[in-house]
């Protein structure tokens, strides 16, 4: 039966559309566009009315870490996936930092297998190195093509420059982009927290702005010497996005990624030893925020992914020092963003692009669209609706967040993948 999506308002910034469409859906594809009351109806297509809400193309999240293979008592890939879905997520890309590492062959046929029956599309990321470790590069041939989107060491960098050097070599040659956390682990080493005047008050180590900086700096340089592409991973800080401003002035082939809880929070969060609030990176200062902000706006960060890194409770029930780094991120990404909108700090068009078609560029992929013979991957979102994010509504096996109870303004209400609801938000 075809589907008739009637009456929504479309936000799609890469064809430059902001008004209310009818949209038809064909089986997993959409069959057409049109302004409102224009496609006709007949007995066998099914109508629904989404008038008041908004039409995005699928989201996509190009950093998730599902867990799957090795540490399946965290999250699954079934389990991030209806994670996704329930935030507005079509897409996700999942980082290597699984057990085995994802750098062979045989750990990427396995997450696609897996992922045939998830309700999101996967997109393996492989590793850069061999087992993560920094030391040996790994088969980025094998890799892509067994169906890796990108390359990364996720949580941890590629200290060696020369290991790097050649890494940006190679995946310029395989049309693939390097997804990097940027860490001097000697400046870093022992960090739980931001380093500033509340790290010292609160006797934790804190891991100053340089230990980013620096790396950012190195890649930035081994990027224009190379021409390979570099994407920066979760940017934490004002002289961040100066650095990648300047390298895109100077033409160098880099992007970069913002996670919304360094948007949303900052290292006050950590007060009482708030283990749910321990990121790496960091959570970081106001000043920090609003530069991310204003870099998100002026396009310098190219778009935001949540950076979803699900853990046990016992691996944050513990001393703050000793403490997972990371929380939740699927379905508070989208409310985050919304509320952002809804407080004037971002436009709709931006944080809808920064979740969609500039997500894709930034891993060279060309964005999905809503328009005729495009994949019936689509988001339907209330900017509006109050939401609240519990435990009760919650689709990982982890509950590892700062951010439950809190009330924000705006969520996914339907998410259509292939042209099958995989999610509907309860009345």
């Amino acid at each position: 039966m075809k589907i008739l999506l009637k009456g929504g308002h479309v936000v799609d910034p890469f064809l430059g559309i902001n008004e209310k469409k009818d949209i038809l859906v064909n089986g997993d594809k959409i069959e057409a566009v049109e302004s409102p009351n224009i496609i006709s109806v007949r007995d066998e297509v099914k109508c629904i009315d989404i008038d008041n809400l908004y039409i995005s193309p699928g989201l996509v999240d190009i950093h998730v870490h599902l867990r799957e293979p090795g540490q399946e008592w965290k999250e699954t890939i079934a389990s991030g996936a209806e994670a996704a879905v329930a935030g507005g997520f079509t897409d996700v890309c999942c980082m290597p930092n699984t057990k085995p590492v994802n750098d062979s062959k045989a750990v990427t046929d396995y997450i696609l297998d897996k992922a045939k029956l998830a309700k999101a599309k996967i997109h393996p990321i492989g590793a850069i190195t061999m087992q993560s470790k920094g030391e040996s590069l790994a088969p980025y041939g094998e890799l892509t093509e067994a169906g890796c989107v990108a390359f990364s060491d996720d949580g941890r960098p590629v200290s060696n420059s020369q290991i790097m050097r050649r890494a940006l070599e190679y995946c310029k040659m395989l049309g693939r982009v390097l997804t990097v956390h940027e860490e001097d682990l000697q400046l870093s080493a022992g960090f739980s927290m931001n380093e500033s005047a509340l790290s010292l008050s609160m006797g934790l180590k804190g891991m100053p702005d340089a230990a980013e900086n620096v790396m950012i700096t190195r890649d930035i340089e081994l990027a224009r010497l190379t021409k390979g592409r570099v994407h920066f991973c979760h940017v934490s800080t004002a002289r961040g996005v100066q650095l990648i401003k300047r390298a895109k002035e100077d033409g160098i082939p880099v992007t970069a990624e913002v996670s919304p809880h360094h948007l949303f929070l900052d290292e006050k969060s950590v007060i009482g030893f708030n283990t749910q609030a321990k990121m790496s990176m960091p959570l970081r200062s106001q000043v920090d925020i609003d530069a991310l902000l204003d870099g998100l706006n002026h396009g310098i960060i190219d778009c935001i992914a949540s950076d979803h890194a699900p853990h046990e409770t016992d691996s944050k029930n513990i001393e703050f020092d000793l403490a997972s780094f990371g929380m939740l991120g699927l379905q508070t990404t989208l409310p985050i963003v919304l509320t952002l909108v809804s407080q004037g700090k971002i436009s709709l068009n931006r944080a809808i692009e920064s979740l969609t078609s500039s997500a894709w560029k930034s891993l060279d992929y060309s964005p999905k669209s809503i328009k005729k013979d495009q994949p019936a991957d689509i988001t339907i979102f209330d900017p509006d609706r109050n939401f609240i994010f519990t435990d009760k509504i919650n689709k990982s096996k982890s509950i590892n967040t700062p951010l439950f109870n809190r009330e924000f303004k705006g969520c996914a209400v339907m998410t259509m993948v292939n042209g099958i609801f995989q999610y509907e938000m309860s009345k």
